[in-house]
């Protein structure tokens, strides 16, 4: 039969300043880790040395990707949740795609296009909401732009108008990790849009440390 001797007190404060160490080393690698996205989101909601307003409505608090069913025009079932991991702007509307539609989606293309570099950074976005035939001049569009159809009851859960508004005159941006942050004010113009490009370079010089173009 073996004797095992009690560990002294000695031993035991030892064995307890090792384990705090141990738990001080974990914490400051997260924090490291963390570090960059934290900045980003500091120096654009906290830290405004311009003391300009943002141009578009930031979402407090931010509402994350929702598990829904979005369908692309070929017709495979996926997921909302799918788009994460890149800049998204959004507009929704339903599949005639009026003038104020059309409108948007010119916009949406226009604002990529001038983040020159960073263009790879940001998808294209179109929510159709309704199941009808797509109009054949706007196949074009469907080509470049990222185009599903999803049940607009679940998607008015998710996404949200100014009062007074509906959610199809608006344009909606969401960040890499899935989370709606910002809407664009309901009537965009060519004025409009070259405030919502300066919002859109700086989100993009804020999370330039850690945001990387495409999808793992």
């Amino acid at each position: 039969m073996t004797v095992y001797s009690m560990p002294s007190t000695e031993d035991l404060a030892a064995l307890d300043r090792r384990t705090v160490r141990g738990r001080w080393k974990m914490l400051l690698v997260l924090l490291i880790c963390a570090a960059p996205v934290v900045a980003s989101y500091f120096a654009f909601y906290v830290w405004r040395p311009d003391a300009r307003r943002n141009y578009g409505e930031l979402i407090q608090p931010q509402r994350p990707l929702p598990d829904l069913v979005a369908q692309p025009l070929s017709g495979e079932s996926g997921n909302l949740r799918q788009l994460k991991d890149q800049w998204l702007l959004i507009s929704v509307a339903g599949s005639g795609c009026p003038e104020e539609c059309r409108k948007h989606l010119y916009l949406q293309r226009q604002l990529r296009e001038v983040l020159g570099k960073d263009k790879d950074r940001i998808d294209w976005v179109w929510l159709v909401t309704d199941a009808g035939p797509m109009a054949s001049d706007l196949q074009a569009v469907t080509q470049v732009a990222t185009v599903l159809r999803v049940d607009p009851v679940r998607l008015s859960q998710w996404l949200e108008p100014a009062s007074g508004h509906q959610l199809s005159e608006h344009l909606y941006v969401v960040d890499p990790m899935g989370n709606w942050m910002m809407r664009f004010p309901a009537g965009l113009d060519l004025s409009g849009a070259a405030k919502a490009k300066r919002d859109l370079e700086r989100l993009m010089r804020a999370s330039a440390s850690w945001d990387l173009p495409g999808r793992p």
